[in-house]
């Protein structure tokens, strides 16, 4: 697929409407789009997805994590070029990113120092993000099977179409 305008403006589009609706906590497609977005589309379609996150965090407000939850949502990008062979490894990876996300954005919360800088601070914060990882791993099992559905029924028009 080439590199068009008009899908940027799409993934534009789509995640700052993810992020501006109200929803109960981290229970969005972000991580899910960040997955499928490289996926489907390639890699260069990455900087797009971070370009939305800056715009969007402009108005959201930025925060002390803010370059953590980018950070990770580079590497699920990046990631998901190995996750691609088909649906079962595709929503893996896509879980495998929403638990990439857990840690990372949850070691930039405990080197806030909030916590405190001990083992104790550091689990304490792991633990009390859990509810939250909950939301982000349904969201995410929820939203890549929205995409699958979505990218299945895409091909299937593709070949109704072609015959």
């Amino acid at each position: 697929m080439n590199f068009s305008l008009k899908t940027c403006f799409a993934i534009l589009l789509v995640l700052s409407l993810s992020r501006f609706i109200p929803h109960p906590p981290n229970f969005t497609s972000l991580l899910a789009l960040s997955f499928y977005v490289p996926a489907f589309l390639g890699i260069r379609y990455l900087p797009v997805l971070i370009l939305s996150f800056v715009l969007t965090d402009f108005v959201i407000g930025f925060h002390g994590t803010t370059l953590f939850t980018w950070g990770s949502i580079i590497i699920i990008g990046l990631m998901s070029r190995y996750f691609v062979k088909n649906i079962g490894t595709r929503i893996i990876g896509s879980l495998l990113g929403a638990c990439a996300f857990y840690l990372i954005t949850n070691f930039g919360v405990w080197s806030l120092g909030s916590y405190g800088y001990t083992l104790e601070g550091f689990i304490i914060c792991y633990t009390l993000a859990i509810p939250f990882f909950t939301y982000n791993l349904i969201s995410t099992l929820l939203f890549s099977s929205i995409f699958e559905g979505i990218y299945k029924f895409k091909n299937i028009v593709q070949k109704v179409i072609t015959n």
